[in-house]
């Protein structure tokens, strides 16, 4: 009578699979799937700034490109984005004339980028401050 041993001890004829397996995973977390992208945005209306809002919420940052609306319309988009900011905890940096990215929580913007003196005194930027 020979005595039967658990599967976990017998000889797996099949290793190569699990090696495959183990491959294949490795692989798949290597960073291929980010869930957090950085999305460029150009709004040409108010009504885009929901989208904006849903990236944030989803947790990507979004560089906000304010070229192509009106002074007026870009003042209300960033109105609604301090408030977005705001609620979910993330951040928001100025990256040049009418261009700014937001963040939200978890992520961090480091560094500064000025703008030249004799730009600033001379030519006012066409948003404003902000």
């Amino acid at each position: 009578m020979a005595i039967k041993l658990p599967k976990i001890f017998q000889p797996d004829d099949d290793n190569d699979e699990i090696d495959d397996y183990e491959v294949k995973e490795t692989s798949k977390s290597s960073g291929k799937d980010y869930k957090n992208k950085t999305i460029l945005v150009e709004p040409r209306a108010f009504s885009e700034a929901q989208q904006i809002a849903d990236y944030l919420k989803n947790r990507n940052q979004v560089v906000v490109n304010f070229k192509r609306v009106t002074s007026d319309v870009s003042k209300r988009i960033m109105d609604f984005l301090n408030g977005i900011i705001y609620a979910i905890d993330g951040t928001m940096q100025k990256l040049g004339p009418g261009i700014v990215i937001c963040a939200p929580k978890g992520f961090e913007i480091e560094g500064n980028i000025t703008e030249d003196e004799t730009k600033k005194t001379s030519k006012k930027d066409d948003m404003g401050e902000w």
